[in-house]
């Protein structure tokens, strides 16, 4: 069948509409295939990628930091607001005993003597642990906060032990007191602490402010990283 010119004419201009309405179609989903996405125009973006937290608080180190996180999680401590971190490394001279504020990483460091059978030679470093009784040494592990009660050094708080290297400390009577010979004046004297016999002995306001954060079953982590 021939068809006459203005025909012709007719049927061009509808497949030109055809090709400009399939390409126009087209048009619409192409921002979304670039480089290979099928998001929608419509989605909100994905969200920035967040820094990293740091592996520990400023003047933690962050082995020792990692391990108590672990503990925390090990023993179930439901108290999650404080805890206690003792970095028996550093010597007596230097505020081992971190007071960490887990809901947004602040810390408060305190003076702490450790026990004079775990330094036999009063050098001011912690060189052995024992749990065993009459070794008037600090033990490493886990513990958490139990009762107040008077004792020789007034107002005091016992802690337990929840691993097999500490758990005699209530037993031995281990727990948190102040002390003479934990007051800062002792380091401009001598160069370091005094020693307990295997308690976690603080100056009387380092010792307040400590038990204040640290009562109520809150976890306090003592180690050394060799």
């Amino acid at each position: 069948m021939s068809l006459n010119r203005r025909e012709l004419l007719r049927w061009g201009a509808v497949g030109a509409g055809a090709a400009v309405f399939s390409s126009a179609a087209g048009c619409v989903g192409l921002p979304n295939m670039i480089y290979g996405q099928t998001r929608s125009p419509l989605a909100p973006p994905p969200p920035p990628v967040q820094p990293s937290l740091p592996l520990a608080p400023t003047g933690i180190d962050p082995q020792l930091f990692q391990r108590a996180k672990a503990a925390l999680d090990q023993h179930r401590i439901a108290p999650r607001d404080w805890m206690g971190i003792v970095d028996f490394t550093r010597p007596s001279s230097d505020p081992r005993f971190h007071v960490v504020d887990l809901r947004d990483g602040t810390v408060e460091s305190h003076l702490v003597a450790h026990g004079r059978g775990s330094d036999p030679d009063h050098s001011g470093f912690l060189e052995r642990f024992s749990n065993d009784f009459g070794s008037h040494a600090s033990s490493n592990g886990t513990y958490t906060t139990a009762d107040y009660y008077e004792g020789k050094y007034g107002l005091s708080m016992k802690v337990r032990g929840l691993d097999w290297t500490n758990s005699n400390a209530e037993a031995r009577a281990i727990v948190i007191h102040n002390a003479w010979y934990a007051e800062p004046e002792m380091i401009a004297e001598h160069g370091k602490l005094g020693r307990s016999e295997g308690c976690f002995a603080f100056s009387r306001k380092s010792q307040w402010e400590v038990m204040r954060k640290l009562a109520g079953g809150r976890m306090i982590y003592a180690e050394k990283i060799a």
